[in-house]
C-alpha cells in the first residue's frame, strides 16, 4: 500500500501535479425545438405578403442592412467606430487578456537577483579580537519553483481564462446592443417625424375648415361658435407638435451620443420612416443553437466556468505546497574581490507547507466557492429562460404587429374616405361642423396609429434579431 501511495505521488510530480476540483463541462443544450406553442408562424404584411421565419438559417451579422437604408447603415457604422462604451468594452477585454498572460508566469521558475552594500561595525568580546569597521558587498541570485501539486495555480489560470471569455462575450453583447439602440432610436425618430407630418397635414385641413366656417359666419349661414370651435381644434392639434418635436430632438441627441459625438454640429442624418423596408424572410435560430450564440448566455456560461475553477483553487489551498529553491552569491569587503575565490556561497533546498489550523478559514472559503458555483449555475439557467422568453415575446409581438398594421391601414383608408365625404357635405351645407371635427379626429388618429404600428413592427423585428444573438459571430465588423 505504501508503494502504491509513493507511485501515485511520483506520478503527480512528474505530471507537474494533480488538479483538484471539478472539471468544467458546458451545460447541456435545451432539447426544445421551438419557443412558442405556435412556433414561428408567418405574419401578414399590409401588402398581402408574409413575413416568413426560416428555422435554422443563420442570423446576418449586419442585419440592419436588411432594412434597406444607406443612411441607417452609415449611422450604425459610425457608432461602431466611435462609441466610447464599445471602446471601454474593448479595453476591458484587453485588460483581462493581459491578466491571463500575467497569470501564466506561475508555471515558470521565479528568478531574482540581489545586490547590496553595507558598512558594518564589529565589536567582539573583550580580550579576543579588536573591534573593526568594514564594508560588505554582496551579489546574489535565487531561483525558486513552486510545484503545483494539486493544480491550484492551474485552476487560478483557468479562472483568468474564463474571465477573458466573459469579457469577449460581453464585448460582443455591447456590439449587438449598440447596433440595436442605434436602429431603434433611428426608427423612433423617423416615427416622431412622420407623426409630425401627419399632424401638419391635418392642420392644413383644419385651417381650410376654419376659412370656410368664417366665410359662412360672414354670410350669416352659420353661427360664430362654429368658427370658434374649429379654431380651438386647430390650437389643440398644434399643441401636439412641440411634444413630438421634443421627442424627435431627444432621439437625435441619443443618436449623436451613441456615435460618440454631440448634436452641436447638427442632427445625425437618418432615414424617413417610409424608406425603411421590413425584412420578409427572417431567420429563426433553434433553441440548442441560441444558447451557444447569445452573448448574455455565453457570459453566464463563462462565469459558471470561473466559479467551477475557483472551487479547485480553494481546495488546493487546503493541501500541502512544495517549493524548490536554490541560490548562489558572492560577498566581499571590497568590490574588486567580489569574484575572488573563497567569497562565494550557495544554497539549495525544498520547503513543504501544510496548513494545520486556520480557524475554519480555508474550509469555509471552499464552501463559499461551492455556494458561488451553485449561484452561477442558477444565474445561467435564469439567463437561458430570459433568452427564451425574449424570443417568444418578439415572435408573438410580430404576429400581433402584422394584425395591427393591417388594421391601421384599413382604418386610414376608411377615415380618409369618410373625411372627404364629410368635407363635401359640409361645404354643401348638409353636414355640421361637429361631424367634420369627428372626421378630422378620426383621420388624424388613424394616421398616427398607422405610423406607430409600422414603427412598432420594425422595432420588434430588430428585437428578434437581437434576441437571436445579433449574428456577431458571422461578420468581420464585430469587435
Amino acid at each position: 500500500m505504501r508503494t502504491r501511495r509513493s507511485a501515485l505521488l511520483a506520478s503527480c510530480l512528474v505530471a507537474a501535479g494533480c488538479t483538484v476540483g471539478p472539471d468544467f463541462a458546458r451545460p447541456a443544450a435545451p432539447t426544445e425545438g421551438r419557443y412558442t406553442a405556435e412556433g414561428g408562424r408567418p405574419t401578414a404584411i399590409a401588402d398581402r405578403r408574409q413575413q416568413q421565419f426560416t428555422t435554422g438559417r443563420p442570423v446576418a451579422g449586419d442585419w440592419w442592412r436588411l432594412l434597406g437604408s444607406p443612411a441607417l447603415d452609415a449611422l450604425v457604422d459610425r457608432a461602431i467606430a466611435m462609441n466610447p462604451g464599445l471602446d471601454a468594452a474593448r479595453a476591458t477585454l484587453l485588460r483581462s487578456q493581459d491578466s491571463l498572460r500575467a497569470g501564466y508566469g506561475v508555471f515558470f521558475p521565479q528568478a531574482d537577483a540581489h545586490a547590496g552594500a553595507v558598512r558594518q561595525f564589529y565589536n567582539p568580546a573583550p580580550g579576543l579580537l579588536p573591534s573593526s569597521t568594514f564594508n560588505l558587498f554582496t551579489l546574489s541570485g535565487t531561483v525558486s519553483y513552486a510545484l503545483d501539486l494539486w493544480g491550484g495555480e492551474r485552476r487560478q489560470v483557468e479562472v483568468l481564462g474564463a474571465a477573458v471569455d466573459a469579457q469577449r462575450y460581453a464585448l460582443a453583447g455591447a456590439y449587438v446592443m449598440l447596433a440595436s439602440n442605434v436602429v431603434d432610436t433611428a426608427i423612433a425618430r423617423a416615427a416622431y417625424r412622420a407623426e409630425m407630418d401627419a399632424t401638419r397635414a391635418t392642420l392644413v385641413l383644419l385651417r381650410e375648415q376654419v376659412r370656410m366656417a368664417e366665410a359662412q359666419v360672414s354670410a350669416g349661414t352659420a353661427p360664430f361658435a362654429t368658427a370658434l370651435t374649429l379654431e380651438s381644434q386647430v390650437a389643440s392639434t398644434e399643441a401636439i407638435l412641440p411634444t413630438l418635436a421634443a421627442r424627435a430632438d431627444e432621439a437625435s441627441d441619443l443618436l449623436a451620443a451613441l456615435a460618440g459625438s454631440t448634436t452641436a454640429n447638427g442632427d445625425p442624418p437618418g432615414p424617413p420612416l417610409d424608406e425603411l423596408q421590413l425584412p420578409t424572410d427572417v431567420p429563426l435560430t433553434v433553441p440548442s443553437q441560441l444558447v451557444r450564440q447569445r452573448p448574455d448566455v455565453l457570459v453566464a456560461e463563462a462565469e459558471l466556468h470561473a466559479a467551477d475553477a475557483t472551487i479547485g483553487v480553494a481546495t488546493a489551498a487546503m493541501l500541502p505546497n512544495l517549493t524548490l529553491s536554490a541560490g548562489y552569491g558572492v560577498n566581499s569587503t571590497s568590490v574588486g574581490d567580489l569574484f575572488s575565490l573563497g567569497s562565494s556561497f550557495w544554497s539549495i533546498g525544498a520547503g513543504l507547507t501544510q496548513p494545520i489550523f486556520r480557524g475554519g478559514t480555508l474550509y469555509y472559503q471552499r464552501k463559499a466557492a461551492i455556494d458561488a458555483r451553485d449561484a452561477a449555475a442558477a444565474a445561467y439557467r435564469q439567463t437561458v429562460l430570459a433568452a427564451f422568453e425574449q424570443v417568444a415575446d418578439t415572435l408573438r409581438g410580430l404576429a400581433h404587429d402584422a394584425d395591427a398594421v393591417a388594421a391601421q391601414t384599413n382604418a386610414v383608408d376608411t377615415a380618409e374616405k369618410a373625411l372627404r365625404l364629410t368635407q363635401a357635405n359640409y361645404q354643401a351645407g348638409i353636414a355640421t361642423y361637429l361631424q367634420v371635427l369627428v372626421a378630422d379626429n378620426a383621420y388624424l388618429q388613424a394616421k398616427i396609429g398607422y405610423v406607430q404600428a409600422v414603427a412598432q413592427r420594425l422595432q420588434d423585428t430588430v428585437a428578434l434579431y437581437v434576441a437571436l444573438g445579433g449574428g456577431w459571430w458571422s461578420t468581420a465588423a464585430a469587435p
